[in-house]
């Protein structure tokens, strides 16, 4: 019997559905081997060698796989068909003792039946241009990792960690708060007029000129001006001067890739990029998606022309695309695996997975399914009118749009905001009906929230497919950046300082070109055009003797320095001050660690006591990773804690004290109570 090698239970289970008793499917249970966590694990002076380790949680698998490859017939490798996908192979035939000749290496992009098939008629050996190109990947990052974090330890605080590609993140995430702090908001005004036509029919207009000047925000700055324009218009002709008709034809997006799949189901749903991988990964794992790591919008031929056939037998001839529709890789980097993120089968409909799948899964299924298959679909037409209206010295214009044919709408349906205009001719006069000014304010530049920073990152070539979601993850888990109740990106005090020490101290480190271009190396290494191991000595000779200058010249920061307060230490009267971790700043008791009261920063005591003990104050705490709470101060002899915000009322039911929740939301704190106040 032939024995195949995957990384998942669930692969190896979707797998043997497929290919019956003439094969054994068994799982790696993922990386069997990876460098260790207590020490560098890299020989510098030997050609950058690892040390790699196999993981106490592998040992017993590896047992069980080399007994049944001592008895297998064939030995087939069928890991993911990317660079961490080849890395993981080599490992299992190293761990495994296998020779070139021993194995066979197989890679597919969907699991099912005829991709396995084809698959096994087509065996390789390893590619050991991905696996150098993912082994540089790995060595680059625990070197920076590794050798800059006892750096941070020193001059800001113990346990503090620095990333390559997530340093970067972190930078474009503080330069944006940076831009924030400095905006300073200019008052502007738009001048709408709600006019009427012969039969009383109403439309907006907005004044676009004035005086052959175009009614910008730098035109109507001003109150003054904006009233001596309205004083104007109160004795008037308003003619519809000109009217423009057109149609115009909507395309589908492409299919989905990595980064624009991540932000869909963060805008859409609010799923984190982490969340969608792993969604994404069971879906492929059981056969109903291409592999979802990918930064490719190719589709292979078969899913189209089965797409465009389920099309016309579904939705009738006239939803078919007349030519067939190919998207082109807007990066020319785009090459980590050879299609985009599509479903298996488009006979596989989302109505049909209702049931099967649970609902996070279904929507991200459902989200894949309408946007592939809407690819071969028609493009939408939508009537366009755009009118103009003389009125004295200004120029008022009215757009609308309405929805002509739904094509690729009807199975991809997206936001299309219609406006209808009512019948109008050129050289009539319309009717004023009011003048509304508004003024408005500048905005700053928004905040990234997961699906703008994968975004950025895409854009500027900062990792790759497999990196979006744990990047996003880290800088969060490191308490660097916290999400704001609208979901978006705030740098912490830590993250700021970190960010500081790295942009002034090792600019090229969290330069974004400099990244972009490691990645383009990593990209030329799996490629066969760079060894592996000179990209890594070209970057560590000059990292190395950098770092050791900068140990002697970079001064302690001086923020973190315990600051004394004027608060009293609600456990033990002793005075409170404001320490600095790795978490940031927090208030502590003076006397630790006799007294171990701690609370963050802001807004420490919410002037409630506590309903359980009776005795200690409700205070707001943090998390290790940055989540608020509030329990009681006297923990841990009083363990009362809850999420939600409590506020010094009780349940009319059943006397619990009231939360409020980010929708502002009162209701009861007690699980077990279903009191929620609706007035």
């Amino acid at each position: 019997m032939d024995l195949i090698i995957v990384e998942s239970p669930t692969k190896s289970k979707t797998i043997q559905k497929f290919l019956g008793g003439k094969y054994e499917v068994l799982a790696s249970f993922g990386h069997v081997r990876d460098l260790p966590k207590s020490t560098l694990g890299i020989d510098l002076e030997n050609n950058f060698t690892p040390k790699y380790v196999v993981s106490p949680k592998a040992r017993k698998r590896i047992t069980e796989l080399k007994k049944k490859a001592k008895t297998a017939d064939n030995i087939i490798i069928s890991t993911d068909p990317d660079r961490e996908g080849e890395a993981i192979a080599w490992h299992i035939l190293e761990v495994l003792g296998l020779k070139e000749n021993q194995y066979k290496r197989i890679a597919f992009h969907e699991i099912t039946e005829e991709a396995i098939e084809e698959a096994l008629k087509n065996p390789r050996f390893i590619d050991m241009n991905l696996v150098n190109s993912q082994q540089a990947r790995r060595i680059l990052d625990r070197i920076v990792g590794y050798k800059l974090s006892p750096l941070l330890w020193k001059k800001i605080a113990k346990g503090l960690s620095a990333g390559r590609v997530q340093s970067v993140a972190l930078k474009i995430i503080c330069q944006r708060e940076d831009e924030i702090k400095k905006f300073v908001a200019q008052e502007y005004w738009t001048i709408s007029a709600f006019l009427k036509n012969a039969t009383q029919q109403t439309f907006e207009a907005s004044l676009i000129k004035y005086n052959g000047q175009d009614a910008n925000k730098d035109l109507l700055q001003k109150e003054t001006a904006v009233q001596k324009i309205l004083n104007e218009l109160s004795d008037v002709t308003y003619k519809i001067s000109k009217i423009e008709k057109k149609e115009i034809r909507k395309s589908p997006p492409a299919p989905f890739t990595t980064s624009t799949l991540q932000q869909d189901a963060s805008n859409k749903f609010g799923f984190s990029a982490k969340i969608t991988m792993s969604l994404a990964q069971e879906l492929y794992e059981e056969g109903y998606i291409t592999y979802h790591r990918t930064d490719s919008v190719n589709i292979a031929a078969t899913a189209i022309e089965n797409a465009r056939m389920f099309i016309v037998k579904n939705y009738g001839e006239s939803y078919l695309s007349a030519r067939v529709r190919r998207y082109k890789n807007k990066s020319h980097l785009a090459q980590e695996a050879h299609e985009a993120i599509r479903p298996s089968h488009c006979e596989n409909t989302p109505q049909s997975l209702a049931k099967k799948l649970n609902p996070r899964l279904w929507k991200l299924y459902d989200l894949i399914w309408k946007r592939f298959l809407a690819t071969q679909a028609q493009e939408a037409i939508l009537d366009v009118v755009r009118v103009d209206v003389t009125a004295g010295n200004c120029l008022f214009r009215a757009n609308g749009q309405t929805l002509k044919f739904d094509g690729y709408l009807k199975i991809n349906p997206l936001k299309l905001k219609e406006l209808a205009i009512p019948e109008l001719k050129e050289g009539e006069n319309v009717f004023l009906d009011k003048l509304i000014p508004k003024l408005h304010f500048t905005d700053p530049p928004p905040r990234y929230t997961e699906a703008t920073l994968i975004k950025k990152l895409e854009e500027n070539g900062i990792g790759r497919p497999s990196t979006y979601a744990p990047i996003i993850s880290l800088i969060q888990a490191r308490h660097y950046v916290v999400k704001n109740k609208t979901r978006q990106f705030e740098s912490t005090d830590i993250g700021e300082m970190v960010n500081k020490l790295l942009n002034e101290n090792f600019p090229e480190i969290v330069d974004i070109n400099f990244t972009a271009k490691m990645e383009e190396e990593l990209d030329e290494i799996a490629e066969n055009r760079k060894i592996w191991t000179d990209v890594l000595r070209e970057f560590y000779t000059p990292f190395v003797k950098q770092l050791e200058q900068k140990y002697q010249s970079i001064k302690k920061e001086p923020a973190i320095q315990d600051q004394v307060t004027e608060k009293i230490c609600p456990n033990c009267g002793g005075n409170i001050i404001i320490k600095f971790g790795r978490f940031g700043k927090f208030y502590a008791c003076s006397k630790f660690p006799e007294c171990k009261y701690t609370a963050p920063l802001e807004s420490p005591k919410l002037d409630i006591k506590c309903p359980k003990c009776h005795t200690g104050d409700l205070i707001a705490k943090k998390t290790k990773k940055g989540k608020i709470f509030y329990a009681c101060s006297r923990w841990p002899d009083c363990d009362f804690a809850l999420w939600e915000k409590p506020i010094n009322e009780f349940c009319p039911q059943c006397n619990s004290i009231l939360s409020e929740n980010a929708k502002g939301k009162i209701k009861c704190s007690n699980k077990n109570c279903k009191f929620i106040r609706t007035e």
